[in-house]
Formats: C-alpha cells, structure tokens, sequence
C-alpha cells in the first residue's frame, strides 16, 4: 500500500516549524487555543499532521468501526486494509457502524479536563452515516459546550473542515467561529469519484440519486459525486479507462476555474495505488500552476462501501494562512 500518510508540502512545513519552535514573532502573542476539535476517521487526514495536534488534545479523531464477517475492527487501531481487501475480493460480509455516543462523550470529557471552553465536532456527512447524530447525543450528556458540524462531506473534504477548524481554533476562535470557519471550509470542496462496480455501495445503501444506474451497471462504469451530502451519479461511461479519463477532465475543469494557488487536491484510491499516482502525475501536468495532488488509500470506513479499485478526487481551496497554526494552550 502506498503512505497513506503523506501530507501537502504547507502541512509539512507547518509542522516542521512547530517542531524547531518557529512560532510568531516575539511582538505577536499566539493566540489562546480555548476550543477543541473532534471528528472521525472518515476525514482521511495524514497521521503526521494529527499526530502533531492530538497530544495537546486540541484535535481527537474517534475510529468508525468496520466489521469483516463476525469480527470489528476501528480505524487507526488495527491495520485492516489488507483484511478488507481480502474480505472484498472473497465475497466476505463487510459492514461500517457508527462510533458509539459514548466514545465521544469520553472525547468531550477529556477536553473538559484539559481545560478547554468548548468543543467543535466536524463529521461524516449525516446522508452517509449516523455519526454526527452520535455526536449529538453525546454532547447532550456533557457539560461543556459541543458544536457538531456535519460537514455534508467525506474523506479529504471533511478533512479540509477540520483542519480549518483547528486553524481558526488556533487563531483563538470561539465554538461559533471555529464551527463556521469548518463549514465554510467543507462548502467549498467537491468529491469526485469512479467505482469499477456499484455493488458495495449499493449493499450499504449509500448510493441514494444513483440507485438508477443499478440496472444496467454491468454494462457502465458511474463517475460519481458528493452533493448536499449524498452520493449523486454524474456520468455514464462505457469503459473504465474512459471513465478515468473523463473523471480526470472534470476535475481539471473544477480546480482550473478556481486560483490555482489556493487549490488543494487530494487523490484516493483503495487497492490500486499505480493508478492513483498516474493520475495524481497527470493532474500535476493538466494544473501546473496548482500544487500537487497527494494520493492516499482510502480509510476503511469509506473503502468498505466504495470497494476496490476505486478513485476519487477532492477539489477544495486553502483559505490561506491566518495566524500561528501551534497557538497556546487555554488554562
């Protein structure tokens, strides 16, 4: 499998500057980090950059559990994309549930404790998984304030809410900020993808608008869509390599009408890596101006519903810096 972890070169660049202490000017006083942020691992984001934001507790990613026949596993504690692509191929039962309320109550709990004002939860697209209605719950249970965002998005475009999130939190946003900078963020990207077979999706009834494409889909390969939070057909295409390629084409149309340096791109795939980086390559050619798409596997969650061979695209914008990423502790 490739680095699922690989991160954008400004992500990396914040980090490194967080770890040799490269923090604002000494006449510039960080901000004060009073909200926290909690989501799911169906965000996709690179375990480097969380791991430089969970420690502190200011970002706290609850796995979704997958279950392979009789056995769960949670993502981000067990190394199960091999299972599921054994599971898939063999015709093995593979199901996704929604993390339990009481795991986000510990999440809120423990930012309590920490210290902190209040919580933003960025997650899953309610369409797609009771996940944000767990949240919910949850935060019902709680004292400290709890803002769930249902970011009407999956992987890296959730992702990109949550990282926004934790900028605007580092900036010293209150919940009503740090929600709004998510949801502003989520609005602004798009999910692109092509599934080689329908089959998964439709047996987790995740396919909603493009349940019409089911009677003839052994004879068309979809290119899909995340819209108002639900999986929306877009294309019929009669060969794969051609639905490559047209996915290809809308994706260079989407990002080449926004500014090309504030355009992020994100690739996933699950179980076909070469192919991914081959149209991560392309895409660097068509959007030159652009920075670099990074591909990544998909997580499990999101892979146990789009099965092998599947490649999306998230087109989103960077909203630029705005402030000291690090921040400084509420007390």
């Amino acid at each position: 499998m490739p680095d699922r972890d690989a991160a954008w070169p400004w992500v990396r660049g914040r980090l490194l500057a967080r770890r040799r202490g490269q923090e604002a000017p000494a006449t510039q006083a960080a901000a004060v980090v009073r909200t926290a942020v909690v989501t799911d691992s169906a965000a996709a984001l690179p375990a480097d950059w969380t791991a430089g934001l969970s420690g502190d507790g200011r970002l706290a990613v609850i796995p979704m559990p997958v279950m392979v026949g009789d056995e769960i596993y949670g993502e981000g504690e067990d190394d199960i994309s091999e299972t599921i692509a054994l599971a898939l191929a063999s015709g093995t039962s593979v199901k996704t549930s929604r993390p339990s309320p009481g795991q986000f109550e510990q999440a809120y709990r423990a930012a309590s404790q920490r210290g902190f004002d209040a919580v933003v939860s960025v997650h899953i697209s309610g369409e797609l998984s009771g996940t944000a209605d767990a949240a919910r719950l949850a935060a019902a249970r709680v004292g400290i304030p709890v803002e769930v965002v249902d970011s009407r998005t999956v992987g890296m475009a959730q992702g990109m809410a949550v990282q926004a999130a934790v900028r605007a939190a580092a900036d010293g946003g209150d919940a009503a900020a740090v929600a709004a900078a998510a949801s502003e963020q989520a609005s602004r990207t798009k999910v692109y993808f092509y599934v080689p077979s329908l089959e998964q999706l439709r047996r987790g009834g995740r396919i909603g608008a493009a349940a019409s494409l089911l009677g003839t889909m052994l004879a068309i390969k979809p290119i899909l869509a995340v819209e108002g939070g639900k999986i929306v057909p877009l294309e019929k295409v009669r060969s794969a390599a051609k639905a490559v390629a047209r996915l290809e084409e809308m994706v260079a149309a989407d990002a080449g009408a926004r500014p090309a340096p504030a355009v992020r791109l994100a690739v996933h795939h699950f179980g076909n890596p070469d192919e991914a980086k081959s149209l991560a390559e392309r895409l660097a050619r068509a959007l030159p101006l652009c920075p670099p798409a990074q591909a990544s596997s998909l997580p499990a969650v999101l892979a146990a519903h789009a099965g092998l061979g599947v490649l999306a695209v998230i087109v989103g914008e960077e909203p630029g810096e705005t402030g000291n990423l690090p921040g400084t502790l509420s007390s």
